[in-house]
């Protein structure tokens, strides 16, 4: 007992092993229980202040689950039948089947809940049980009735710690020996209860000193200890000051006086436990079973999350789905006119970041206290994260059907059915992690919503579409690649899948990439790239004579750049087709370089227009072949609308952009056709690439983009798995706020 603050629940916390003390130590039959908790495994029970009941599940259930994570070789029928024996004992047999609810939803009295929490400890009966107030809030039959329960375990060789706050005189008597607190933590008695009254009455000379109890009625008044210690001085006016006669350090240094310390010789015998623990496999599954049932029960989680997808899919597509009532030639919607497929992709990313957020942000905050408790079995954490990964995992797969169903049936996208939803599914996935990981680190749910706007902008205005990773302040963008801010976008990741896939390999795509590839390529030669090379050649041959520093940096620089782009040409047409690469240097060029080179680049374009002319060729012949008739011609056009979308192909083609070619680090970049172009490593690991680059490079080999970029997501998704199950965003925060708070170091 003690006062508000006097350091009681501290002081509980630092026996059950929860917190480790500044001095000293805690022996159990002289196991310190701080440095080898795991040979005291199932020894202790601790039975906090708050409920730790989970409030979806009904009564039988939380202790259904409890006694399944406590005694893995006990068959279901014991199970059964030592769940009911504990309902029976607390008097709870007959609302097994009652949800729990929560202090605000009420299905069971308080009386009732604290019975319960009690119950789930008195299941194992552990050797030592901890209860922090477990009569704190209860009418004086229903705390009766718990110290009855606690006094029972006692009888049976049990020891029960208990912080009590204004006990009766019946409850009082209960307890064996009683330990006070005064502020500051200091301990100013340890004894018998009834006992207590008499020595603080002779500690202050009292009259009838010797009186504990009333002599009628037996009754003991706690309080009265309590207006003994706390005591104020009077002044001369007769009133109450806020001083205390007598202060904590005296009444310490009278107890120290007084207190005739006995040695304790501490038992050999090892702690017997009574638990056995399921293995790591079976406890995640019912770890699982138990969040399932908790979901399932709960009917507003269950219906907002099934139809939250749904809705938001038929929303999002309702709202896109364009096409030009006033143009006469058109007959309603067509998929391949529709300008706002892009966004749509794209929000369907944002929507699927927005529901595994939301759906995970709260779990493991939720169920913190319940963790406390489960603490004292040492479940494996491990178990418990997977659990709730694999549930979070099974909903979100639910969710991205049910939303890909919706608004593809919309919008008529037909074919890639799967790739979309693997898509939306895997960065719901990531959501689900990044969820757990702000769950675990933070401490209120309030801070975790207004986390969640910070997480989902970046992914927003970083995702490459609403500004173009050229156009990012020059700090952090990059005007020839993706920049590292957008390679740690998962939203950049999923939207490049969805573009690239949906243009590259729908069915109509796919009879024509390979020719429109070779003759994007070509077009680019001939049209932008040997032009390039031909204006930089003419300025070598104008100004290589040239006196003016500048001009010869200009000239050398340029000579450089040719000597690599050509070179990088000769691997493609062979070595042999221009012999005098390595004079392109200002020592060595002259006129005469000059025309060879200019010669070699008309035969290159040359070379380029007869490739687009074969490819071309190739293609027309296909489309004939497919039109040839009215009937088959009408089957093609609509085969391409149905299929094709115009706003994609402009897209992931970067017909907009203004600057077909750049010069970067002494290269040339392909600024326009993207979606056509082949990785260009500078070494075994390079993915960097343009944004809509049909593949990139890994490991000596181009992996298509759907799988690189999904797999680049769940990789992610592991890194933030093992950042969940070693707690480090939590480690963080905390080193984080003891650095900021210097008062508490001290402490």
């Amino acid at each position: 007992m003690g006062g508000s603050g006097a350091g009681k629940s501290t002081l509980l916390h630092v026996l059950n092993g929860s917190d480790k003390p500044s001095q000293g130590e805690v022996l159990i039959n002289g196991i310190n229980i701080h440095l080898f908790p795991d040979q005291l495994e199932g020894v202790m029970g601790f039975v906090p202040q708050d409920d730790l009941l989970i409030e979806d599940l009904t009564v039988y259930q939380n202790l259904y689950y409890a006694a399944k994570l406590c005694f893995s070789e006990r068959t279901e029928q014991e199970i059964d039948a030592l769940v009911m024996k504990v309902l029976e004992d607390l008097g709870l047999a007959e609302i097994k089947h009652l949800k729990v609810g929560s202090p605000l939803r009420k299905t069971i009295s308080g009386g009732q809940r604290k019975r319960l929490n009690i119950g789930l400890e008195l299941l194992r009966e552990p050797a030592v049980l901890f209860c922090d107030e477990p009569t704190s809030g209860l009418s004086s039959r229903d705390s009766e009735n718990i110290i009855d329960l606690l006094k029972e375990l006692s009888l049976k060789g049990k020891l029960v710690f208990a912080v009590i706050h204004q006990p009766s005189s019946d409850i009082f008597k209960m307890f064996d020996k009683l330990l006070i607190l005064d502020n500051g933590g200091f301990q100013i008695y340890y004894g018998n209860p009834v006992d207590a009254v008499t020595y603080f009455r002779r500690c202050i000379d009292m009259v009838n000193s010797e009186q504990g109890e009333c002599h009628e009625c037996g009754n003991v008044n706690p309080e009265q200890i309590f207006n003994i210690i706390e005591t104020k001085v009077i002044n001369e006016y007769g009133y109450f000051t806020n001083e205390r006669k007598i202060s904590a350090e005296q009444w310490n240094d009278m107890f120290k006086n007084n207190y005739k310390p006995f040695k304790v010789n501490p038992s050999t015998e090892v702690p017997h436990s009574t638990l056995n623990i399921p293995s790591r496999f079976r406890q995640m599954f019912f770890f699982a079973a138990r969040d399932l049932q908790a979901k399932l029960h709960n009917k507003q989680y269950m219906i907002i999350n099934l139809l939250e997808a749904p809705l938001l899919a038929f929303i999002l597509a309702f709202i896109v789905r364009y096409y030009n009532v006033d143009d006469h030639l058109t007959a309603g919607y067509v998929f391949g006119k529709n300008p706002n497929i892009p966004a749509y992709l794209f929000m369907s990313v944002i929507v699927a970041l927005f529901m595994g957020l939301t759906v995970s942000a709260e779990e493991i905050i939720r169920d913190r206290k319940i963790l406390k408790r489960e603490a004292f079995l040492h479940l494996s954490r491990a178990s418990y994260i997977f659990s709730k990964i694999s549930i979070l995992f099974m909903l979100s797969a639910i969710q991205t059907i049910l939303f890909v169903t919706v608004g593809s049936y919309i919008l008529e996208i037909k074919g890639l059915f799967l790739e979309h939803w693997f898509i939306l599914f895997t960065v719901s996935c990531f959501a689900n992690l990044l969820g757990l990981n702000i769950s675990s680190a933070f401490n209120s749910a309030v801070t975790i919503y207004i986390l969640i706007p910070l997480l989902l902008i970046p992914q927003l205005i970083l995702s490459g579409v609403v500004v173009k990773f050229d156009k990012l302040n020059p700090t952090i963008g990059n005007t020839a690649t993706v920049p590292l801010v957008g390679d740690i976008m998962a939203s950049r990741w999923a939207f490049e899948a969805a573009m690239v896939t949906q243009f590259k390999d729908n069915r109509f795509e796919r009879e024509f990439y390979l020719y429109d590839k070779v003759m994007a390529d070509a077009d680019f030669m001939k049209v932008y790239f040997i032009p390039e090379l031909e204006t930089r050649l003419a300025y070598c041959v104008n100004n290589f004579r040239s006196g003016d520093a500048a001009e010869q940096e200009r000239v050398a620089a340029n000579l450089a750049l040719l000597k690599v782009e050509i070179a990088e040409e000769l691997n493609d047409v062979g070595h042999d087709k221009f012999d005098r690469i390595n004079d392109l240097h200002p020592a060595k060029f002259d006129s005469t370089l000059y025309r060879d080179l200019n010669q070699f680049l008309d035969k290159l374009k040359n070379y380029y227009v007869h490739r687009y002319n074969v490819a071309d060729q190739k293609k027309e012949a296909t489309v004939a072949a497919l039109t040839n008739s009215p009937e088959k011609s009408s089957a093609f056009e609509l085969f391409r609308e149905q299929y094709h979308n115009e706003s994609i192909t402009e897209l992931v083609k970067n017909l907009s952009e203004t600057h077909r070619i750049i010069e970067k680090d002494g290269k040339l970049i392909q600024k326009i056709f993207p979606i056509y172009k082949d990785p260009e490593p500078d070494h075994l690991v390079d993915f960097d690439a343009q944004f809509y680059m049909p593949s990139k490079h890994f490991l000596k080999s181009n992996v298509d983009t759907f799988w690189f970029n999904n797999g680049v997501i769940w990789s992610m998704t592991l890194f933030l798995a093992l950042t969940l199950y070693f707690d480090v965003l939590r480690r963080i925060i905390d080193g984080i706020g003891n650095l900021s708070n210097p008062l508490d170091r001290r402490k």
